[in-house]
């Protein structure tokens, strides 16, 4: 597996065949249009896909998403599903921020209504939402009782704490609560870590974001959600911090032991795991579920502030703002579900490490207000761009679990992209675009910069040429706010 070409086969203009060989037990399928393909297969990512082909009881394909590039274990942009009586769990086809994810709100308000208070909203919300590596809020400190229950019961315990309303939790994935979470599968150390760091947002890629609706491809959909072009919309992409970094951190000392414990061959440590029956592979679905649980919670409360946020810059109560949830969705889990593998239903631990659920329409765990049109994917792009709202498809049900991109994927490295912006002010140069922009420091700006990610635009257009999601909606950002 440590081949640096892997060779592929073409099956179509968006689909790329690894075939099985070695110790592969099944094949690998990466979504890509041939003008990404060289630049994926720079890196190590489609090694990455053939080891992950190689763990027990992996059904169907190994697959990546056109956002694929090179992380910890599984690729990121990396889905794989395994049989829960014979298949493994694995930390690294989760990765370390847990539940790392979106939430989409839509407000009552056009881009007109806004034109001129862009900055004091962006200003205002760097003042109300802690950011930056390793932010905490001290009005918040969780005692242990109300840390299980976070743990336990996810953004459910924000809306009882006055965080938001009963009614946003139908539109959160798995209503912001994935079962099965135990606190006491979290250690102290984890614990510990995030006593302090719910309702902050972190730092890196996390983001809140301002935007407009700058087109709309399905009116069907985008009147289900709520989307209409002009339409001002608030994004959050934050996780489940420190917390669920300790979580895994803590996960992958237990699981290269219980590889070994129960004889299962790796192709790369990183994808150490043990299977999801053993008593290791259900302590860590429990305190993945905890964490993810955690980020439930902190999109919340996050998302609630957003809400306070508008309504004191410009004056506004919340019958005139009606600033409402569109989704909320997760981009680093695995879940165990129902799916329908070669006309038999099967129950599987679905792997989506920097992927997006993406069901098709009819499923019954969408919300009833888009059951008819599909689950909606929330695809953001970089600060310079533009960002998709997607549905899900019965395509997507039928190829990839029910799974999608979940962004637009980094071109760079965070210290390639500090070299490219070396004597740049990415800050006025997104000005001069008319987008403003506020960070907890420069750094974060150089390593985020438009130039670092891929082209949301061909992202999208390869899964949407392939099927996995219908285009609903593109978001043009006004206004960002980096961790």
């Amino acid at each position: 597996m440590a081949e640096k070409n892997i060779p592929v086969k073409k099956i179509d203009g968006s689909r790329w065949m690894i075939e099985r060989r070695d110790a592969m037990r099944t094949t690998g399928l990466i979504y890509a249009s041939e003008a990404m393909l060289p630049k994926i297969m720079g890196d190590q990512s489609l090694q990455q896909v053939s080891a992950v082909a190689c763990l027990p009881g992996i059904v169907g394909s190994s697959l990546a998403m056109p956002d694929i590039h090179w992380g910890y274990g599984f690729p990121i942009g990396g889905v794989a599903a395994f049989d829960v009586d014979a298949g493994v769990v694995s930390p690294g086809g989760v990765g370390y921020d847990i539940n790392c994810g979106v939430r989409l709100m839509r407000t009552g308000l056009g881009r007109q209504d806004i034109a001129g208070h862009v900055e004091r909203l962006i200003d205002a919300l760097f003042c109300n939402i802690p950011s930056g590596l390793g932010s905490k809020r001290s009005d918040l400190k969780l005692g242990a009782k109300d840390q299980s229950a976070v743990l336990e019961q996810g953004a459910a315990w924000a809306v009882k704490r006055g965080f938001g309303e009963n009614s946003e939790l139908e539109h959160i994935e798995d209503h912001g609560c994935i079962e099965g979470a135990d606190p006491e599968a979290v250690s102290d150390r984890a614990l510990e870590r995030g006593r302090q760091q719910l309702g902050t947002l972190g730092s890196g890629n996390h983001f809140v974001e301002i935007a407009c609706v700058d087109e709309v491809f399905d009116s069907r959909a985008a009147a289900a959600m709520g989307l209409d072009v002009g339409r001002v919309v608030v994004s959050v992409h934050t996780g489940s911090r420190g917390l669920g970094y300790q979580v895994c951190d803590d996960s992958i000392k237990t699981m290269l032991k219980a590889a070994q414990k129960y004889g299962i061959s790796l192709p790369d440590r990183q994808l150490c795991c043990a299977p999801v029956a053993s008593p290791e592979g259900g302590r860590y679905i429990a305190a993945m579920s905890a964490a993810a649980n955690f980020a439930f919670a902190n999109r919340q409360i996050i998302g609630h502030w957003v809400r306070e946020t508008f309504e004191q810059v410009l004056g506004l109560n919340p019958a005139a703002l009606r600033m409402a949830l569109v989704y909320d969705v997760c981009h680093n889990i695995a879940k165990v579900e129902e799916h329908t593998v070669n006309g038999r239903v099967q129950m599987l631990c679905v792997h989506r490490k920097g992927a997006t659920r993406a069901f098709g329409p009819g499923h019954a765990r969408i919300p009833e207000d888009y059951r008819s049109v599909g689950q909606p994917v929330l695809v953001p792009g970089d600060m310079g761009r533009c960002s998709y709202v997607l549905a899900g498809t019965q395509r997507s049900m039928q190829e990839t679990f029910g799974s999608c991109c979940h962004g637009a994927g980094r071109a760079m490295s965070r210290n390639q992209a500090q070299k490219a912006a070396r004597g740049r002010r990415i800050d006025r140069e997104l000005e001069q675009a008319g987008i403003y922009v506020r960070a907890a420091g420069r750094g974060t700006l150089t390593e985020e910069m438009p130039e670092a990610y891929k082209d949301v635009n061909e992202v999208v257009d390869v899964v949407a040429a392939a099927g996995l999601a219908v285009k609903v909606a593109r978001l043009k950002p006004l206004g960002v706010m980096k961790g």
